[in-house]
């Protein structure tokens, strides 16, 4: 129990350069919510649903991370600094990494049936500030959701999706082969969670900048190869 706990420790201070010791990691709310939230689930599985939201509850005070005891987590989830949602019947795996204000939230049954509302995350995944997951929907391997993005539909293996609504975003080969990229959104080096909204608009406008002089070279070429031909016939 005491190496894995290790174990886990070190996966978040792998992902996070501000821990100087595995004890003040020991600190962070999303830990203490992640343990809590391993008993209140033992407990609902145990059908006590009362003390299993008992628990739940506390863990929130504490925390400001609601994670519902029916949420079924795998290793090594780090919830950066917290007040994030995650529903009952969202799926998290391996290795995920959740930033602040994020949302796993559901859907509402058409039928008013209760069923898979919530989404299922996989493994390595990266959520970026204020992302909202919603629905029964899956997010891929190694995909990384940008800042503020809203998700509605699943999410390919190892994309990157930004906006509202969230749609892939063209992503440099060098750094998607990075095993870790903080705050999820990889559009330069420095990418200060203060001003990720400015940063995803820099990264679309370079994007944009790019395609209109690419089609401008297309343009000239076709422009240069009439102005042959016409010489030619002449």
């Amino acid at each position: 129990m005491f190496r894995d706990l290790g174990e886990y420790l070190d996966s978040i201070k792998a992902r996070d350069p501000a821990p100087r010791s595995r004890w003040e990691v020991l600190l962070y709310p999303g830990v203490l919510a992640l343990g809590l939230h391993r008993i209140s689930h033992w407990l609902f599985k145990g059908e006590l649903y009362f003390f299993a939201r008992l628990v739940n509850h506390i863990s929130r005070l504490f925390t400001a991370i609601d994670i519902h005891p029916g949420a079924k987590i795998g290793r090594h989830l780090f919830i950066d600094h917290g007040f994030s949602v995650i529903g009952e019947t969202a799926e998290i795996g391996d290795n995920v990494t959740i930033y602040q204000c994020v949302t796993l939230g559901g859907t509402n049954p058409t039928n008013g049936v209760g069923g898979k509302r919530h989404p299922t995350i996989e493994d390595d995944a990266i959520l970026g500030s204020g992302a909202q997951i919603l629905g029964p929907i899956t997010v891929g391997k190694r995909s990384r959701i940008g800042a503020n993005a809203v998700v509605t539909q699943d999410v390919p293996e190892g994309a990157t999706m930004v906006g509202v609504r969230a749609r892939p975003t063209l992503v440099q080969v060098e750094q998607y082969q990075e095993e870790f990229t903080p705050y999820g959104t990889p559009c330069s080096e420095v990418f200060d969670p203060a001003t990720q909204k400015l940063e995803i608009l820099q990264c679309e406008m370079e994007q944009l900048q790019k395609r209109i002089a690419a089609y401008a070279e297309g343009r000239d070429k076709v422009d240069g190869d009439d102005s042959e031909s016409k010489r030619d016939s002449a």
